[in-house]
């Protein structure tokens, strides 16, 4: 009997086994290619790409529905707004209050109350309980309008929600916006309110237009490679850096998509990597930001500005990417197509609205006609007979047919009916005068609408200008357009690593630290090696790399550094003749031994130096006494060879054994002076030829450098050099030529002008007091110089002052003689008076630092 039971058991455990084996066999392939569609449509269409027609995403559509559908002019708490949004949106609350967070920050369509968080540190909003909200004036204006709102029902069909808003404006320009969905994501920046009106202005007037992104961080943006923000396009954002004084930075603004915290975070980061070298950095920000960023001493500020750019948050790259569901497809377009759409769609919402609104002004006519009709010529009294409500219809109808010629459409019997509803105490009351007057009113009134529509575009251009007035003195642009100047992260690195050669064994690196040093140097830089065979290579700093034995000379390698000449000597062979040579090296491969010999083996460098400047220095060769030389020692100046590629064999110094060569003595430079140009567009100097020409600079050279707020300073001028913004003169400096200044005294409250010389070269100095009244109205620098000075009274003439003539040249700390009492409008500069200047003959090749030790060998 137990066997019995248990055999069953064992069957019915082997089919419960094979059906559940059935079970899980089951092919998904069709499912998962229609299940996974779905949902990326679902994703795409539904949740994360805006409708190029209003510009709103799905929830923030029906965040702006449920606003309305509460505004009664008061704040709404937001809980209980994302409550009522929640009977359109089928998910979850914290998106919806985290979508609502994002409208109100954009300072546009919600007008907000409470703590909403702060999108320059960072800081989230306080919870829904406890802020509130309600629609501007501008989003009650421009978004919606029910009569020409087409309808769908909502997920769960109790309601009715918008399909999308009547929106006319081109909000998601605007805005901007962004998303990830399956497969695809957008990114729309934003734009300047103001410039997206004038550029619509311009496209309904047929004109061309180009649009560039404004954020609400300010900063500056960079929109060379914007690409009308379409794929493949590229915006670089700078935070704003000032310098507040020699070890101190500030930054005032901050990039699109960072905080200050973020900023900060990277800043500490670099800093920690040896990238820069900050002491000590403060964050002040409230309303607006103020990061303050203190230097050691001894740090370059401009250089730190440069590598703040450079290896910090305080420049962030930013790839748009325009995608936007049009005809319930997702598309990929430009700003100025999304632009031109947005402005077609306000021109057609324009005319609809218009369409409406002469339709209930001739509806209002026709009945204001009809009751006067009614009233005037008593046709009420012909339904006293009348016993059925047919007799009623017909009789006032009949009444009526011989005054109606001049409406504009026919009587129906609802018009009729409607007649019959009006009480015995209007008709008692029945002015004919005002309803006259009604009624030509409203055909003055449908005149104009009629004459909009006939003129439909002028129309919406008064609409965006009207919008503009109302809307717009308070949305200046934020972000200043400017062109970058790239920066080159080698030249801005700090160097807090040093590098170690050991020349006999052949290694080079950062942790030979008993070996010689060599030079800071940083983890991104490149190090040049000159072997004593002739053999050059260029290898990255590392912690040890053998380069090769017996080494005669390394250094930091500078990429296309025109200006570093190498002086070099040597045998050709194991004993070929001997050979001179110039050269620099410019572009290389790292890794790669060039052999800078004539290539045969046994050869060897005798003499070989580095010149940062371009020097030629003077050395002695002397022979090995042979019998028949007559001329064993004589004197090479290498400023006779010219300086050509590093391949090139050289020139024949010898044919004879050469005993040694001895440094006799320094040259000067060889190359020319340098000419630097000021770009105006990035600020900054360059060797390119872009911008104005400041003058051909040698090494001993100086920029004189005079800002509107008072200081001034000659120094040397530096590729990497940052201007602050009230510059007023930058020129290639002359000792001998006088700077004269018109200003105004804030103390003494007087005109004075002064004229001096700088007298402490490399030190910067206030030429005016730092009374906060203090003002500059003119400084120059001509030998003669010549002004118009303009009054504010207009019965002063104007006056011509010789300002060489006025006062003598005195210290710059003088205060100088008095001007005038009277209260100048302007100082116009004038054609100065003639001036030999002397020519002073300079040598134009003065070292700009002393020569290194040649090396012997």
């Amino acid at each position: 009997m137990q066997d019995d039971i248990n055999n069953q058991e064992e069957s019915e455990f082997e089919e419960d086994k094979k059906v559940e084996s059935q079970e899980t066999i089951t092919k998904v392939t069709g499912m998962y290619k229609e299940w996974f569609l779905d949902y990326a449509s679902y994703v795409i269409l539904e949740r994360a790409v805006p409708a190029i027609a209003d510009g709103f995403k799905p929830v923030q559509r029906r965040i702006m529905q449920s606003m309305k559908d509460l505004d009664d002019g008061r704040y709404n708490k937001v809980a209980n707004l994302v409550g009522h949004t929640m009977q359109y949106h089928p998910h979850g609350d914290a998106s919806i209050s985290d979508a609502m967070v994002q409208i109100g920050q954009k300072e546009l369509l919600i007008d907000m109350q409470g703590n909403w968080g702060n999108i320059l540190t960072g800081d989230r909003a306080a919870a829904a309980r406890y802020i509130e909200a309600r629609l501007t004036k501008f989003a009650l204006e421009v978004v919606f309008n029910p009569k020409t709102t087409k309808w769908q029902s909502s997920y769960d069909g109790r309601r009715k929600e918008p399909i999308n808003l009547p929106v006319k404006f081109p909000m998601l320009l605007a805005q901007g916006g962004e998303g990830i969905a399956v497969g695809l994501s957008t990114k729309i920046l934003p734009h300047n309110f103001n410039e997206l009106i004038d550029a619509s202005i311009k496209i309904l007037k047929g004109r061309s237009f180009t649009l560039y992104p404004d954020f609400l961080t300010g900063g500056e943006v960079d929109v060379t490679n914007y690409n009308d923000g379409a794929r493949g396009g590229k915006v670089r954002v700078r935070a704003k850096i000032s310098q507040l004084d020699k070890k101190t930075l500030v930054v005032t603004e901050i990039p699109y998509g960072t905080t200050t915290s973020t900023l900060i975070e990277s800043i500490i980061k670099a800093n920690d990597k040896g990238k820069i070298k900050v002491k000590q950095i403060e964050d002040n920000t409230a309303r607006n930001v103020e990061i303050i960023i203190h230097l050691p001493p001894g740090i370059s500020p401009d250089k730190t500005i440069d590598g703040l750019y450079a290896f910090t948050s305080c420049e962030v790259s930013i790839s748009p990417l325009c995608c936007v569901i049009q005809d319930h497809k997702p598309v990929f377009v430009g700003v100025s197509d999304i632009l031109k759409i947005s402005t077609n769609n306000t021109l057609n919402l324009l005319k609809r609205e218009l369409e409406i609104q002469l339709a209930e002004l001739l509806e209002q006519w026709h009945f204001a006609s009809l009751e006067r009709i009614f009233i005037e010529n008593r046709i009420y009294r012909d339904i006293e007979e009348e016993s059925t409500w047919e007799g009623v219809i017909s009789a006032i109808d009949t009444g009526l047919k011989p005054y109606i010629q001049h409406l504009k459409r026919a009587v129906t019997e609802e018009d009729i009916t409607r007649l019959t509803e009006i009480r015995i105490k209007r008709i008692s009351k029945f002015d004919i005068d005002k309803a006259k007057q009604f009624i030509e009113g409203l055909e003055d009134k449908m005149t104009q609408v009629q004459y909009h529509l006939d003129n439909l575009v002028e129309y919406a251009i008064d609409y965006f200008k009207s919008l503009k007035e109302k809307y717009g003195k308070e949305k200046p642009r934020l972000t200043e357009i400017k062109t970058f100047d790239d920066i080159e992260a080698t030249k801005v690195v700090m160097r807090n690593e040093k590098l170690y050669v050991n020349r006999e064994e052949g290694f080079v690196g950062t942790s030979l630290k008993r070996d010689e040093f060599v030079a800071d140097c940083a983890d991104i830089d490149d190090v040049i090696v000159f072997r004593k065979d002739g053999v050059m290579m260029v290898s990255k700093v590392a912690q040890k790399t053998f380069v090769g034995k017996d080494i005669i000379h390394v250094a930091i390698f500078k990429k296309n550094d025109r200006r570093t000449i190498y002086n070099m000597m040597y045998r050709d062979g194991r004993s070929g003749p001997s050979y001179m040579k110039r050269f620099n090296v410019l572009g290389i491969t790292r890794d790669r031994e060039y052999d800078l010999t004539a290539g045969n083996k046994g050869s060897v460098v005798w003499y070989f130096t580095e010149n940062p400047n371009g020097e030629a220095e003077t050395v002695t060769v002397e022979l090995k006494p042979i019998g028949g030389l007559k001329k064993l020692k004589w004197d090479i100046d290498f400023s006779d060879l010219a300086i050509k590629g590093r391949s090139v064999r050289g020139n024949l110094i010898t044919k004879h054994t050469i005993k040694k060569i001895e440094f006799k003595a320094a040259g000067n430079s060889t190359l020319k002076p340098r000419k630097i140009w000021f770009d105006d567009a990035v600020q900054r100097l360059n060797v390119d030829g872009r911008g104005e020409l400041l003058g051909e600079f040698t090494a001993k050279d100086k920029l004189l450098i005079a800002s509107q707020s008072g200081k001034i300073k000659t120094i040397t001028p530096d590729l990497t050099m940052h201007f602050d913004s009230d510059m007023v003169v930058l020129e290639k400096w002359n000792p001998q030529k006088p700077i004269s200044v018109v200003y105004y005294e804030g103390e003494k409250e007087r005109y004075y002008v002064k004229r001096f010389v700088i007298e402490q070269p490399d030190k910067e100095e206030t030429y005016v007091s730092d009374h906060e009244k203090t003002q500059v109205q003119i400084i120059l620098t001509d030998y003669r110089p010549n002004v118009e000075v303009v009054f504010s009274k207009r019965s002063m003439d104007n006056m011509v002052v010789d300002l060489e003539d006025f006062i003598a040249v005195k210290g710059i700390r003088a205060l100088g003689n008095v001007f005038t009492d009277e209260r100048i409008k302007e100082v116009n500069r004038l054609e100065p008076l003639p001036y030999e200047e002397e020519i002073v003959e300079e040598d134009q090749g003065e070292d700009e630092k002393e020569n290194d030790q040649p090396t012997l060998f």
